[in-house]
């Protein structure tokens, strides 16, 4: 109130409004004030609550700090004391623990090795075989104890070594009392006298005398199986089941099991079949096998063993079973290769009977299998019989190939005689109007008089497309008649036969090919008849192989009826190949005779008698050489390729008589008239050697036409017309080049004979200008 009045007081420019107006504020703030007061005289308790609590605070910390003092200085020290403590226990109760399980395990295996020997005596072999096994199994964790080596473990590995074999070599004497083998002690083990004298004695049969020290069979079993030893017994046992019994059956058709039972042993043993047949049946072969596996199975092998750790069902499996495991792929091979291989049909007529094979094969599957010596999901044997057809193809196709070859390798001079209206022993063709697919487009019909119909008046002959006459070697018609019989075989078969009998005809062919050129090459290269033999047979070939694979076509209704089964691409070869080896043979041949003429001393100076004799000569052995080669191919090329290749030998020789004539410089009367007389030779003699057919009145045909096979024999006879004319008379033959003479000789040549044969006058100078 003073403060407000000494304000007033000291303002006096404020009036009464004014004053009122602050008069107020300042009885608010008052309030204000007041409450303020109100407040704090609540708050000052709870501020002195909070300092205690504070001051409490700090007293505590203090003494947590105290006893966290004493807590690093004492107790943290007597602490790590008894850490250590703790782990020194430890360690000690780990290393008496180890101690103790060891002992422990030396115990078990002193127990156990005890329990086996107390077994072992007593007999009981399953009971000891399982005893050794845990002892080997105390000693396997003994060993895996790292850093705890002792060294009696070196001595248990001994001692347990040494029950081993103690109780291997006991399961291995009632083994062989079991199982008793019986040789003779002389015979070859494979001789058919040494298997009928060998035995297999079974000593498992249950004995009437109880008191018998034979241990029944199943406990012996079991022991070996315990031990891993029955492996290796079996697989012994298995092979010699297979050398002794089971393969000789497979083998020897003779051969007849025969088992005997007696009061404590069973017996199996052979006997042999007087009359047996070389080869025996699978229905056979299976029953006496399976005779065997049934008494085995009976006797031996029907005893079920422990087999755990080996993913059998329960650990069960029966010694039947292991021992098919052990030969079964054996035997089944032997089986195959040896009998069913045997059984496979060489014909498609015969392969509706084999199913009888396929039967009883499933059969005797069956019952090994329910011997338990097959697994269900094995089925070689049944596979591959029911995979005739494939057999079939595949054993026929070797057995052709073979028959081939031996057909390629055999002599080619042995022939028959191939005309066009020959009988041959090959299959007929089919009717080409037959089948519907050829209803429109028909081949054209056959008449009665043995000519085809074109549609027209005009006719061809019925050997029109025929191989015209010659001879062939006896095998290349055998081999082509195989040829048409494999294939006629696979027309018959199913397609996968009929694929692989059409691929075999057609390496037959190519294996010719390949074969035959190489197998003779030194025959074919010196002998002159065998070449032209060879040229027929590849021709003979090539002929067939033009039709072959269409004559079936219209057979077949598999794989062979679309077309595709063709030889054709197969005869330019084989065409090539014929006329290559005879053109060889020509050029040897052509060779010869101009080797011949060539000692004719180029028949100048035929005045001289030893000139004469030489050229003589040499005519005489063309001639000779000539008359030889139409012996050896008379009869056996065609007739048109006879006169061709004589008349192109001939040619050869009366080309170079011309040659050597014509060249001559100078030729006197004398030597003309020599020369006309050995030419006038070659031309009377030439002729005779055509002689392509065996009856002599034939051939004078082709020896009239001689000219037509020899391109230069009106050349040669026109040579020989200039020896003997005079000037005039050559003149006229030229006639201005239109005669005879310029048909042969050209101006050069007539001019040059001329010069050497006439002196040099007037006449001659005229003459020469008149040729032209």
């Amino acid at each position: 109130g003073s403060l407000v009045a000494a304000v007033l007081a000291h303002s006096g420019r404020l009036d009464k409004e004014h004053l009122g107006a602050r008069v107020g504020r300042l009885s608010r703030r008052g309030e204000v004030c007041t409450m303020i007061n109100k407040k704090y005289s609540e708050f000052l308790p709870s501020m002195q609550s909070a300092e205690d609590l504070v001051a409490q605070v700090e007293g505590l910390a203090n003494n947590i700090d105290l006893l966290k003092a004493g807590i690093e200085n004492e107790v943290q020290r007597d602490l790590n004391v008894a850490v250590a403590e703790f782990t020194e226990l430890k360690q000690q109760l780990e290393r008496d623990t180890l101690v103790l399980s060891v002992l422990k395990k030396l115990q078990e295996f002193d127990t156990t090795i005890k329990e086996c020997n107390s077994a072992l005596l007593e007999k009981q072999y399953v009971t000891a075989a399982q005893q050794l096994e845990k002892a080997r199994s105390s000693l396997r964790s003994l060993e895996s104890r790292r850093g705890f080596e002792l060294k009696i473990l070196k001595a248990l590995g001994t001692e347990l070594t040494v029950q081993t074999q103690n109780m291997i070599y006991h399961l291995g004497e009632e083994w062989q009392k079991l199982i008793v083998w019986k040789f003779p002690p002389s015979k070859g083990s494979s001789s058919l006298e040494a298997l009928v004298l060998s035995e297999l004695h079974l000593h498992t049969v249950p004995p009437q005398d109880e008191d018998t020290a034979v241990p029944p069979v199943a406990a012996v079993l079991q022991a070996l199986a315990v031990l891993g030893e029955l492996h290796s017994k079996l697989k012994d046992f298995g092979q010699l089941l297979l050398q002794f019994i089971l393969k000789p059956l497979i083998s020897h058709p003779s051969l007849e099991p025969v088992p005997e039972e007696q009061p404590d042993v069973f017996i199996l043993r052979f006997r042999t079949q007087e009359l047996a047949l070389e080869e025996s049946s699978p229905m056979e072969v299976f029953a006496k096998i399976k005779l065997v596996l049934e008494v085995l199975h009976k006797y031996l092998l029907n005893v079920p063993l422990e087999q755990p750790g080996e993913g059998r069902k329960e650990g069960r499996v029966t010694l039947a079973e292991l021992l098919g495991e052990l030969i079964w792929e054996e035997l089944s091979d032997c089986l195959i290769h040896n009998c069913l291989v045997n059984s496979i049909p060489t014909n498609s007529s015969k392969l509706e009977q084999y199913k009888e094979v396929i039967e009883s094969t499933e059969e005797f599957e069956k019952a090994l299998k329910k011997m338990q010596f097959l697994k269900e999901d094995t089925t070689a044997l049944l596979k591959y019989a029911c995979n005739v057809d494939s057999h079939f193809a595949n054993k026929k196709c070797q057995d052709v190939i073979m028959a081939a070859r031996s057909l390629m390798t055999s002599e080619i001079h042995n022939t028959v005689k191939i005309t066009p209206d020959s009988s041959i022993t090959l299959p007929e063709l089919p009717d080409p109007g037959s089948g519907d697919h050829l209803k429109m487009h028909r081949a054209s019909s056959l008449l009665h008089s043995g000519t085809v119909n074109l549609g027209g008046e005009s006719r061809l002959s019925p050997f029109t497309l025929c191989l015209p006459t010659c001879r062939i070697s006896c095998s290349v018609q055998q081999l082509v008649e195989l040829a048409y019989h494999t294939l006629l075989e696979a027309t018959a078969s199913t397609d996968l036969c009929c694929v692989q009998l059409f691929d075999c005809v057609r390496n037959i062919f190519q294996l010719f090919y390949e074969v035959v050129p190489t197998y003779h090459r030194e025959n074919l290269q010196k002998l002159p008849q065998l070449a032209a033999i060879h040229h027929n047979n590849c021709m003979y070939i090539a002929h067939h192989l033009l039709t072959l694979g269409h004559q079936f076509r219209y057979r077949s209704t598999g794989v062979l009826s679309n077309g595709a089964a063709t030889f054709v691409d197969l005869v330019p070869g084989f065409r090539r190949l014929g006329m290559e080896c005879f053109l060889a043979q020509m050029r040897v041949q052509k060779g010869e005779i101009l080797e011949r003429l060539s000692s004719a001393r180029n028949f100048s100076n035929m005045d001289d008698e030893e000139n004469y004799s030489a050229a003589n000569k040499a005519i005489k052995q063309v001639l000779h050489q000539l008359r030889r080669l139409g012996t050896v191919w008379q009869d056996v090329l065609p007739v048109k390729v006879y006169c061709k290749a004589m008349g192109a030998l001939l040619n050869t020789a009366l080309a170079e008589i011309v040659t050597r004539i014509a060249g001559l410089e100078d030729i006197s009367a004398e030597d003309a008239d020599r020369l006309y007389s050995l030419c006038r030779i070659m031309v009377e003699e030439g002729p005779q050697v055509f002689t392509p057919l065996l009856e002599e009145d034939k051939n004078k045909k082709y020896q009239e036409e001689v000219p037509v096979y020899v391109h230069k024999w009106m050349t040669f006879k026109e040579l020989m017309i200039i020896l003997q004319a005079n000037l005039q008379e050559i003149v006229d033959q030229w006639a201005d080049g239109k005669g005879p003479l310029a048909e042969e000789f050209s101006a050069a040549e007539v001019k040059s004979l001329i010069r050497a044969l006439f002196q040099n006058t007037e006449r001659r100078a005229a003459a020469l200008a008149k040729i032209k």
